[in-house]
């Protein structure tokens, strides 16, 4: 088998691996213990936080530990905006986009329809990308916070978050980027990208899952969403997971280590496979920005096919790839993020993702070049 679909999930790295297996078994104590089994491990997630917090440039307090990306997506909306609400009730919008992860979106969902929040969506243009100027008209007095992806999950597009952090902060409104795509390829400086809050996940970048990261800036007002004890600072409560914290640090270590290196690799075997793709497809399109990409990251839309379908009949040629987000697969809705970018629905629902990983050889993108064309065709017969 070939696996392309990065963007879903990536192996964990050996060295992440081995990194974490001591706090299965001989440094198992709880970090809230106060004798030497515990803060041997309360040592380890105190190293795991600095690890983290240095790469990000920011403070170990600003660091907060969570089971996945989608828990640090909703901590940062629902936590902010019940937070600064309860304060001020005259404050009640959320700005985002419509190509968000559901994480987001259906979250705003719940706080529009449950308890009563303004949810405004500043539309993309054909390329999934985000105008600052749009962003800028919708704010009001009455906006609390600001959403917007760093790197879109199904057609890989990098939005000008920095730009757009900037604004906001003039205006004195939150701003929070979903980086969960976009934290083993970017930069991930939360100075520099100007964010309030930033949401990450390991298993993007070769780290487990089951674990994630919410960056909050010191001093933005935020509701814990379960309480229970002090871990986390209070805004996180219940015991932690001292391996999965461990690994955390070491695969986002790993990643922003070898970034250049690693991206400039995946780039010129992207635009090698993107090129035989479109050769040899007739009628498919590429989707997303043609520069402004995730380097690993490639996506298609191709007529006569249902993307589901492509995929089965990928796996079965011995191909890993997929229509778009592993969160809604199977769904016979097509994809939100194309619609939103002016796709008809039944061109959309011939989507197909390709992301590629450091694994992969140049024999198995070979192989994928001319399998891929070649089960397209078959499916299309």
């Amino acid at each position: 088998m070939i696996y392309l679909d990065h963007s879903a999930t990536t192996l964990v790295d050996a060295r992440v691996r081995d990194a974490m297996l001591p706090y299965f078994t001989e440094v198992f104590g709880n970090p809230s213990s106060l004798h030497r089994f515990g803060q041997a491990a309360l040592a380890a997630v105190d190293g795991a936080r600095q690890t983290v917090a240095d790469i990000l440039g920011c403070e170990p307090r600003e660091i907060v530990f969570t089971g996945n990306g989608t828990e640090a997506n909703n901590l940062a909306l629902r936590g902010v905006a019940q937070a600064v609400c309860a304060r001020d009730s005259r404050r009640n919008q959320i700005i985002t986009t419509p190509i968000e992860h559901h994480a987001i979106l259906r979250t705003c969902e719940q706080l529009e329809r449950e308890f009563g929040f303004e949810i405004t969506y500043v539309p993309v243009d054909r390329r999934g990308a985000v105008e600052p100027d749009e962003v800028e008209r919708a704010i009001t007095d009455r906006t609390i916070l600001i959403s917007v992806m760093y790197a879109n999950n199904e057609v890989g597009t990098i939005e000008p978050v920095a730009e757009i952090g900037a604004l906001a902060r003039r205006k004195g409104v939150y701003f929070h980027t979903d980086a969960v795509q976009a934290g083993g390829y970017l930069n991930v400086n939360v100075r520099e990208l100007n964010v309030d809050l930033m949401s990450l996940g390991a298993h993007k970048f070769h780290g487990p899952k089951g674990v994630g990261v919410l960056y909050l800036r010191n001093g933005v007002p935020i509701l814990p969403a379960q309480t229970g004890g002090n871990q986390e600072r209070g805004r996180r409560a219940g015991t932690e997971n001292v391996p999965y914290m461990v690994g955390f640090a070491k695969a986002l270590e790993l990643a922003q280590g070898g970034r250049n290196a690693n991206n400039a690799k995946l780039r010129e075997n992207r635009e090698k496979l993107v090129e035989r793709l479109l050769e040899g497809i007739p009628g498919a399109e590429l989707t997303g920005a043609p520069d402004a990409r995730l380097p690993g990251h490639s996506s298609f839309v191709v007529p006569g096919v249902i993307g589901d379908e492509m995929v089965f009949a990928l796996d079965l040629a011995g191909v890993a790839v997929s229509t778009g987000s592993a969160c809604t697969a199977g769904s016979p809705e097509p994809s939100h993020v194309l619609a939103a970018m002016g796709y008809a629905p039944d061109k959309a629902r011939g989507a197909l993702r390709v992301t590629l990983g450091r694994g992969n050889t140049d024999e198995e993108l070979e192989r994928a070049a001319v399998l891929i064309p070649e089960t397209v065709k078959r499916v299309r017969g």
